[in-house]
């Protein structure tokens, strides 16, 4: 008679063992290539723990990349900076611009002076920088989800797969508006604004560079309002029903932020505040569809763990 393998006389003195120390009269199952205490797992569900110093890489690399895209993308405006200038900085301060035909505004062409040594250089490559940060965004909200994702569960990825995308669309979509529909009305206000016929308006500028800059990021800001309020509430923080209480104050806010981001005439803050007012709408029907799709997956769970139960 052949002796057996040693693995199999262990496999069943642990059989043995089990069965004499509980009584039980099923086998315990011998586990074979693991070592003694290792439970088989889901590959499915196992996720990789990272050690801190990991997670600074990643975020290290993360920030590399976006860097990266954003010199890539501000190199390649250098070889059209001329173009850039003349086309997006200098284009609203011509009465020919196309915006102010279809806004319907009388316009008039507008002075620009140069006041200071640097003025001229900073707003050279400051536009240049602007179109290379807009033009990278994208790569640079990316690299954010992508460092992001590995920390989230399954359905909490395939729920904010899509969240990069949107945050650039909507960061775009408000920088096109502060940039085609704020700046050409506020610049026409103050440009046509006298006191007296002896005074002539002439506008320096650093000064035009830097209030360009502030309207169109500061409106591709709070153009973000859609998305931040989805993540708060995919994340339990809002609901629709707090946001549809909270639309007085809302609308007070929203008033404020208009007063900060644009020049301090009525009609330019209302301008920004007319958008605002319809993207919190549009928060409170996506923060209703987020509660909406936790309602849904909460009764398959439930529904499911009963099914469980009742087969068990």
């Amino acid at each position: 008679m052949a002796e057996r393998p040693a693995s199999d006389s262990a496999s069943g003195a642990l059989t043995q063992e089990a069965n004499s120390s509980d009584g039980a009269n099923t086998p315990l199952a011998p586990v074979i290539g693991l070592p003694t205490g290792t439970a088989r797992k889901d590959p499915s569900t196992m996720t990789a723990e990272m050690p801190f110093l990991d997670h600074l890489e990643e975020l290290r690399w993360r920030i590399f990349k976006s860097l990266g895209a954003v010199l890539v993308c501000v190199l390649g405006c250098l070889f059209f900076a001329d173009w850039i200038l003349d086309a997006i900085l200098l284009a609203p301060t011509r009465a020919s611009f196309f915006m102010y035909e279809v806004l319907r505004l009388d316009s008039v062409n507008v002075e620009l002076q140069n006041r200071t040594i640097t003025g001229q250089f900073f707003a050279y490559f400051g536009t240049v920088l602007a179109v290379g940060l807009i033009l990278g965004s994208p790569v640079v909200l990316y690299q954010v989800w992508k460092f992001v994702e590995p920390a989230l569960y399954p359905k909490e990825r395939h729920g904010m797969r899509f969240s990069a995308a949107f945050a650039t669309f909507f960061f775009v979509l408000g920088a096109s508006f502060g940039y085609l529909i704020i700046t050409p009305v506020a610049l026409q206000f103050f440009a046509q604004f006298n006191v007296s016929e002896s005074i002539t308006n002439e506008f320096d500028i650093s000064r035009y560079f830097s209030m360009v800059i502030t309207w169109t990021f500061g409106a591709g800001a709070l153009f973000e309002l859609p998305v931040v309020v989805t993540f708060l509430a995919k994340a339990g923080l809002v609901t629709a029903a707090v946001l549809k209480t909270g639309r007085k104050y809302a609308f007070v806010v929203i008033l404020v932020l208009g007063a900060l981001f644009t020049p301090p005439d009525p009609f330019s803050q209302i301008l920004l505040a007319i958008p605002l007012l319809g993207l919190y709408e549009l928060a409170i029907l996506l923060a209703g569809g987020v509660e909406r799709q936790r309602l849904k997956a909460e009764r398959a769970e439930a529904a499911a763990e009963a099914k469980r139960q009742a087969a068990g």
